[in-house]
């Protein structure tokens, strides 16, 4: 039952260490789930999973929850923490940096982010200073992409007219502009300056954060 619900019956007779990476995650948790545990660790299970195998093992955990299971999950995946987690910590680089519910840590970053992309890399920091009097806290800047951040709290519609008149003033070419609801990696973002991915990182983060000016 447990090899054909984490498609592993038609690998049964090979020996597993010709599994794939994600064939040896799948079988790691089937194997957790022989005596139905009361409390379980699950280090990454889903890295190296296909979106299909991903999407199984995400209903697995929430059937081990539903039968009364306490799941203790880590992950870098920030969307899958907001899935499935009654309570998220937050660590970056080894310490712990926020906790609570998925929409107690929302909160904290708090109403709408406008985002956008500047076109031309060289006026990234130009796009920056135009607009950063309009965040509520410190903007966020990826040299990588060229995408920029701003928290706007209640101000959604105000801050994206008022975006786009500035930026237009100056014909600084964006693509992906618009106004969202903040995510967990927005949080992670507005905390540490950089995505959860990255946190382990070796080399240098390129994003950096602007302050607002007053």
């Amino acid at each position: 039952e447990l090899l054909e619900r984490f498609d592993l019956l038609d690998a049964a007779d090979r020996p597993t260490k010709g599994y794939s990476g994600g064939m040896q995650r799948r079988l790691d948790l089937a194997l957790s789930l022989v005596a139905l545990p009361r409390v379980l660790f699950l280090d990454e299970p889903t890295t190296g999973l296909d979106p299909r195998s991903r999407l199984g093992m995400w209903d697995v955990m929430r059937e081990l929850v539903s039968v009364g299971t306490t799941l203790l999950l880590t992950t870098q995946y920030l969307e899958e923490a907001d899935e499935l987690a009654d309570e998220i910590v937050v660590i970056d680089h080894g310490k712990v940096i926020a906790a609570g519910t998925a929409r107690e840590l929302k909160n904290r970053v708090g109403g709408d982010v406008v985002q956008f992309e500047v076109v031309e890399r060289s006026r990234l920091g130009e796009a920056a200073e135009a607009v950063k009097s309009l965040s509520e806290s410190e903007l966020v800047i990826d040299d990588e992409s060229g995408k920029v951040s701003l928290w706007v709290g209640k101000n959604g519609s105000h801050a994206l007219v008022e975006t786009v008149r500035r930026l237009d003033s100056l014909e600084i070419q964006t693509e992906g502009l618009g106004v969202r609801r903040p995510s967990l990696d927005d949080v992670f973002l507005a905390l540490t300056g950089h995505g959860a991915e990255e946190s382990s990182a070796s080399s240098p983060t390129s994003r950096r954060r602007a302050g607002r000016r007053h």
